[in-house]
């Protein structure tokens, strides 16, 4: 597995980097100590420009090249999940309610590892622009950070990422041309009626009724109006009304998430979710509010990008071609949607899913991941 020698020689440091990070999560936007921790390595490491507070905690360094050339743009995600840890590991969260589940702990040590290696080498001609970001799991970060306009402040033409998999073995890249990732949007749909006594129904609006009835009605948009040539996932996840056996409530809440591959799709659902959800509370003498909580973009690589991405990763340690896209959501399509690029998942060896309160950053994929996003700058911006 050629894993650049600099980088292995430093894979302890790296995954001294990836554990303080882990035994000190933070939520979302609110990356505080995370985002100084990684300023303070950047700084350590060499970095020409480190740019703070982009989009709350976010933050853009900068690496200059031997020559003139483009700017590669490289992004890792740095927040953590708000969950209990059952890892028992000496270097668990210290954090109650609060760890990196998700792998982004590593994902910032591994690009922690490459800036490294490409401020001491500075093998290539152009600039590295390192995104360290917030808020992927919220959906808020990436948005954030592109609000303030960091693709045209700093020049970006294009932008890669990689996350931790682990349903895949040690070492093995997995990506795919077009669509890798599904487009997210939560929804919580709040149904207010008209509470009384449960022996006296027709006294009463009825919210659980109407809950009812618009659960099941919403399980038809995905078989009776969306294109069966469509991948598209309406899931309730959620149902909340009522506190004591014979009160009818006064409110009842459903909440779930639409998954789809394109905007188009989810903008569809969205539109007869609400048809549907307002039709039903009329007929029923209540009133309906929705609200979406989250809506990240769908991850969809690009033709030469991905091409570029998966002849590095070959050269790293392996590469699949995924058969078919993940219903999971990733915030770096918006990203994508602004800049040509690609991402990419990184087998850690398998094991526990991510998001489960017992998984864990393998240590020995930082190196792996580190050396292809050093490998990557110098096959894209090659010295003359």
């Amino acid at each position: 597995m050629p894993v650049l020698n600099s980088i292995a020689d430093s894979a302890e440091q790296i995954a001294t980097w990836r554990r303080h990070i882990h035994q000190n999560p933070e939520i979302g936007l609110h990356c505080v100590k995370t985002a100084a921790f990684v300023a303070e390595r950047l700084r350590e490491i060499g970095a020409d420009e480190i740019h703070e507070s982009i989009g709350r905690t976010g933050i853009v360094a900068l690496i200059k090249g031997r020559g003139d050339g483009p700017v590669l743009g490289l992004r890792a995600d740095m927040d953590a999940l708000p969950m209990p840890e059952t890892t028992g590991k000496e270097y668990a969260s210290r954090v109650e309610g609060a760890m990196h589940a998700c792998g982004h702990d590593g994902h910032t040590a591994m690009l922690l590892g490459a800036a490294k290696y490409l401020a001491g080498t500075r093998n290539f001609a152009g600039t590295v622009a390192l995104i360290f970001q917030p808020a992927e799991e919220t959906g808020e970060g990436a948005k954030a950070m592109l609000a303030e306009g960091i693709m045209d402040r700093f020049d970006i033409e294009r932008v890669f990422g990689i996350h931790t998999s682990p349903m895949h073995d040690l070492g093995q890249f997995t990506t795919r041309t077009g669509p890798l990732m599904a487009a997210v949007g939560d929804f919580d749909i709040l149904i207010k009626g008209r509470g009384g006594h449960g022996a006296y129904p027709q006294r009463a609006a009825d919210p659980v009724a109407a809950a009812l009835v618009m659960g099941n009605a919403l399980q038809t948009i995905v078989s009776r109006n969306v294109d069966a040539s469509d991948e598209v996932v309406l899931s309730i996840t959620n149902i909340h009304a009522g506190s004591a056996f014979n009160v009818i409530p006064a409110e009842a809440r459903l909440g779930g998430t639409i998954r789809s591959f394109s905007t188009e799709a989810r903008d569809l659902v969205r539109r007869r979710m609400r048809e549907i959800c307002e039709g039903v509370a009329a007929a029923m003498g209540c009133t309906v509010e929705i609200r979406s909580t989250i809506d990240i973009d769908p991850t969809v690589n690009h033709e030469a990008e991905t091409a570029l991405a998966i002849e590095v990763a070959k050269a790293v340690s392996g590469c699949e071609i995924a058969p078919h896209p993940h219903m999971g959501g990733e915030d770096f399509g918006a990203m994508l949607g602004e800049r040509p690029g690609a991402f990419l998942f990184l087998g850690q060896g398998k094991g526990p899913m991510v998001h489960e309160t017992d998984f864990d950053f393998n240590d020995a994929a930082a190196p792996i991941g580190a050396s292809f996003f050093a490998k990557l700058v110098e096959r894209a911006l090659p010295l003359t």
